[in-house]
């Protein structure tokens, strides 16, 4: 059984068991969230699609972890101008491990 969700503006496919990286949730490593933006939900042959949300259905995920991602360097660059600019950014995360998906 696996669902497809939305979370941080992107959708994931997950499934009971899964690890997943997901734009930053509030809270602390150990807590139990519910996510209710289900998408889809499919149960062997049995699919579920939603217009635009499944009723009813839940996605039940634990935090693994907070933290931030490598960083990715930025370079700015006008040729002959005398110009550049360097930045570095690194996105923060949550890890999700999904407990259960419920129709």
């Amino acid at each position: 059984m696996y669902a497809i969700i939305r979370t941080g503006g992107k959708q994931y496919q997950v499934a009971a068991g899964d690890t997943l990286k997901v734009e930053k949730i509030q809270g602390e490593v150990g807590d139990t969230i519910e996510i209710n933006d289900v998408l889809l939900v499919a149960d062997g042959d049995n699919v579920t699609i939603g217009q635009p949300l499944v009723e009813g259905a839940s996605v039940t995920a634990k935090i693994a972890e907070q933290g931030r991602a490598k960083k990715i360097l930025v370079f700015k660059k006008k040729k002959r101008k005398g110009y550049q600019v360097r930045n570095g950014h690194r996105q923060q995360y949550t890890a999700l491990t999904i407990e259960e998906v419920a129709a």
